[in-house]
């Protein structure tokens, strides 16, 4: 999987950059950190795809014993037929450079770190993308992870178990369940036979809601 470039209207709004109002030196610094990232990272995602019953606890993946808990990831699936699990990562390359960076650099680290976020949604992008021509007469809904609302986020595990995706993609757990490598999403998209209404989707479903500078002031980057 081969990228031009990053979205860096999306990696400027993770700066905290969001009138467009990009310091001169800062888009210099973001275009070497780019190249750097771009040395280092091997993309993969996999997809897997799931007919699906809705229960009191959640939504059961058929032919599975994945049960996704939560009153939310039952809403957002609403009127779906099936799912799609997706798993994608940057691999392990862009978290050892953001860490060094971290230590030579620390403007760098942080520029790389939004880069990297930013990349990692792109990848996820060509996930749906792959998804769409599979179920070319599905409705898709957006992205929705564990951790989303009250979709638990101790369902990680299961998630990677029932996709394989340490196997597929490397994506594993940290001791203290966190996916690794860090620039790695697990998301699941609802596919249904009938258009879906698209939310708005907000600061939860953002991939620097942990470390946003704009929700720790109170205020909203308009995403």
């Amino acid at each position: 999987m081969i990228f031009d470039s990053v979205d860096k209207s999306q990696a400027f709004r993770y700066m905290g950059y969001t009138d467009g109002n990009v310091p001169e030196n800062i888009k210099m610094i973001t275009e070497k950190c780019e190249k750097q990232l771009f040395e280092i990272i091997s993309p993969s995602y996999s997809i897997r795809i799931f007919d699906i019953e809705f229960s009191d606890d959640g939504v059961i993946l058929c032919g599975s014993n994945f049960i996704m808990r939560g009153n939310d990831i039952k809403s957002h699936l609403d009127k779906c037929k099936k799912v799609a699990l997706i798993c994608a990562t940057l691999g392990i390359g862009a978290d050892r450079l953001i860490k060094q960076l971290s230590v030579s650099d620390m403007t760098e680290s942080f520029i790389t770190d939004a880069l990297a976020s930013a990349l990692i949604e792109q990848v996820c992008d060509i996930a749906e993308t792959e998804i769409r021509k599979k179920m070319p007469d599905m409705f898709m809904t957006w992205r929705f992870s564990p951790g989303y609302g009250d979709f638990p986020i101790d369902q990680q595990k299961e998630f990677l178990t029932v996709t394989n995706a340490s196997k597929q993609v490397g994506i594993h757990l940290s001791d203290g369940g966190m996916l690794m490598p860090s620039k790695s999403v697990t998301a699941v998209t609802g596919l249904s036979e009938k258009p879906v209404k698209h939310k708005k989707r907000g600061c939860v479903t953002c991939n620097m809601y942990d470390r946003c500078s704009y929700r720790k002031r109170g205020v909203r980057c308009e995403f």
